[in-house]
């Protein structure tokens, strides 16, 4: 017996240590036997094997004493090896701990990495003897101690939330203030320079691209290129190595860029990929999950459990109807609000994380736990609500208490501003998607806004190209989408035509005060307030490079764009109208004497069931009525009323200014198709809205 070794306990899983010594819990419902492999400092060589001597509860389990914070660890799992029912067993592959805290070393492709012989006549019922722990990382145990200070979550209430999606290492590898060494990386986004510059925005969350420790597939190497987005995990306890200015210390990098963000009131919210692994198909490698128990990990086909359910499209789905990885991913979950201190995740294809036998569930195991949970149910969780399997579409069904990614926001906003919309399509989306949304006591903030995000066009690509450019990715053009709803203004691309970058310009100020202003949560892309573009590459992926990267040289054009969002911003803030938690429906109130909202044809007068119907019409206004009845509560409120006038036509159209309750004047806040702005209209008076523009008046008394 190896000296200091004892039963330990099964909980918690993972490796942890209490002070005097490590306990090392793993769970494996069909394993036979468990090895603990100890290595060096650095990693490369084993100098103990333990076999974990209790399996309580379905858990393996072993206390070393004296081990500490540092040692670096993988295990070895015996088992039947037995593709046909679901068994993947194979102990000479060192595999990960599912519950490592942290990662140490790097991936190197190659044979050894897969259960079977690759290549053999047998395909994945063969079986390779070779050790792969030369070849892969390894985890490390660590000490969570960390000071915190006076670290506070912001707990920014939803209607006030303006989420900014952004890429850890994308968004400051670029940035000229920074050292070098931390552009990047967790330290670069914790600087001063790039805190303030976020707060300066108005924006109150960073949505960070995934920081669990991921993979890149061999397929990208062998191009020159990587999984840059980072959605191919294989640890959901660990963060990504890659990221850190020190790579040992991602850990404690990671909490202290958190805290920085805090200390600006700006919440981080994680976008998470618990749906499926690195590990791929069933002809993927072992290097976790599959090794450790592939028959409880992942879903397997009915009938023939050698191959793996594909609902990603990624190869494999983590299999939540278990009961222990179902606890996996929420002790992951409840790992990152209390140890790591962020404040939401935004759950990539969660429809996925859903999936009973039957289909897609809203009380399905994992949701109700998530709702259930009182860490899980007081943070900000948002949906992706679709994945590629049967019945894969489900934006408004997620359960109340859950906001979703709303992409009828994304595609008919485009539309509109495309020409190709009717007034009846657009009014749903300005008003919080009621039509979706507006149901057992849900409220306007359950739809997340966005025109463009990672996955697409960035907004000034969205207006330059007509078509895809995707030519780097080595696919021949094969991938990412061709719905994008997008138009070139007439050049494909870079152009000096100052007529046709006006027009860009226009439509990029006006697609942005379409988002900022309507009701729900906006969600901005990292650079598109000063214009990025990525070449009109809609799927950048694999691109870890210029392409993906935010640049921070700014002409004069694009200081005034980023000037712009900062006064939507500030706007949004200032009017209550702009951010109501109930859904503006257009019901006449007899209290009130009006509506909470009213839609204006351009001649000054409501408009009709004919008008809506009316394909021609292309510019019309939403007067938002501040005295409507904001909160149960039936009185009136004191809210600033104000009229959003839109014009999606090719020329401008004469606006009639209304009359409305409480005021005689309009006076104007901005007018996207002008620079600046400072004037005030009498009712009745007609205002020239200008060709592809948005226009915002404030009734004065």
């Amino acid at each position: 017996m190896t000296v200091g070794l004892s039963e330990g306990l099964p909980h918690p899983l993972g490796a942890t240590w209490d002070g005097l010594g490590v306990n090392f819990a793993l769970f494996s419902a069909n394993a036979t036997r468990v090895e603990l492999c100890l290595f060096d400092e650095s990693g490369e060589r084993e100098v103990e094997r333990i076999e974990l001597p209790e399996y309580t509860d379905e858990i393996w389990h072993g206390y070393v004493r004296d081990a500490r914070p540092g040692t670096i660890y993988g295990y070895r799992v015996h088992g039947p090896y037995a593709p046909e029912l679901g068994h993947r067993f194979n102990a000479h592959k060192l595999l990960l701990d599912p519950y490592a805290r942290a990662h140490v070393g790097t991936l190197r492709w190659c044979d050894e990495l897969y259960g079977y012989r690759r290549g053999h006549p047998d395909g994945d019922l063969s079986f390779d003897a070779r050790d792969s722990a030369p070849f892969v990382p390894k985890c490390r145990v660590v000490d969570p101690a960390f000071t915190w200070g006076a670290d506070r979550p912001p707990r920014v209430p939803w209607e006030r939330t303006i989420v900014y999606e952004t890429h850890v290492r994308g968004f400051t590898k670029l940035h000229p203030a920074l050292p070098e060494a931390s552009r990047g990386t967790f330290a670069g986004l914790a600087q001063r320079e790039v805190v303030a510059y976020l707060g300066s925005l108005g924006v109150t969350a960073v949505e960070l691209l995934p920081v669990h420790s991921f993979t890149s597939e061999p397929r990208l190497l062998e191009l020159g290129l990587s999984n840059y987005w980072g959605y191919n995990t294989i640890g959901f306890f660990a963060p990504e190595r890659s990221f850190a200015r020190v790579p040992d210390f991602a850990f404690s990098e990671f909490k202290e860029m958190v805290a920085r963000l805090h200390s600006a009131g700006i919440e981080v919210i994680l976008d998470v990929v618990y749906n499926h692994t690195a590990e791929g198909s069933e002809l993927g490698p072992t290097l976790s999950f599959r090794g450790i128990d592939n028959a409880s990990y992942y879903r397997l086909e009915e009938g023939c459990p050698r191959r793996c359910v594909n609902d990603t499209g990624c190869g494999n789905t983590v299999n939540l109807n278990h009961r222990r990885v179902n606890q996996m991913v929420t002790d992951s979950l409840r790992y990152w609000v209390e140890e790591m201190h962020v404040d939401g995740f935004r759950f990539d294809l969660a429809v996925t994380l859903a999936r009973e036998p039957h289909g897609f569930d809203e009380q399905s195991g994992f949701l109700a736990a998530c709702g259930q949970d009182p860490v899980l149910s007081g943070v900000k969780l948002i949906a992706e609500p679709w994945d590629v399997g049967p019945g894969g579409y489900q934006l408004g069904k997620f359960p109340p208490g859950w906001a979703e990614w709303n992409d009828r926001f994304r595609d008919d906003i485009r539309r509109w501003w495309n020409g190709g919309m009717r007034p009846a399509q657009i009014a749903p989306r300005l008003c919080g998607s009621a039509d979706t949304f507006a149901q057992r006591g849900r409220r306007p903030w359950s739809s997340v806004n966005f025109i463009t995000a990672h996955d697409g066009f960035t907004l000034a690509d969205l207006v330059s190209y007509a078509a895809k450019h995707n030519e780097a990715n080595g696919e021949g053009g094969r991938d990412g989408t061709d719905n994008n709803c997008s138009t070139n203004c007439g050049v494909e691309g870079p152009t000096d035509d100052q007529d046709v970058l006006g027009t860009r310009r226009r439509l990029v100020r006006t697609m942005l005060a379409t988002l900022l202003l309507s009701q729900g949560t906006p969600m901005l892309l990292a650079g598109d307030e000063f214009g990025r573009s990525q070449g009109g590459n809609n799927n950048a992926y694999c691109q870890d490079g210029p392409i993906s990267w935010v640049g921070w040289e700014h002409d004069a054009e694009d200081r005034a764009m980023v000037a712009f969002v900062r006064r939507l911003t500030a706007l949004r803030a200032e009017y209550p109208i702009l951010r109501r938690g109930r859904f503006m429906t257009g019901a006449y109130d007899l209290a009130l004497g009006g509506r909470d909202v009213t839609w204006v044809h351009p001649s000054g007068t409501e408009m009709t069931g004919v008008d809506w119907d009316d394909g021609a019409l292309r510019c019309f206004g939403m007067l938002m009525d501040g005295r409507a009845q904001a909160t149960g509560i039936r009185r009136p409120a004191t809210d600033v009323t104000l009229l959003m006038v839109l014009n999606a036509g090719k020329a401008a159209e004469g606006f009639t200014l209304p009359p409305c309750a409480g005021g005689a004047r309009w006076r104007l806040l901005f007018d996207t198709a002008l620079a600046e702005v400072a004037a005030v209209y009498g009712i009745g008076e007609r205002y020239e809205v200008e060709a592809l523009s948005m226009v915002l008046f404030r009734l004065n008394a």
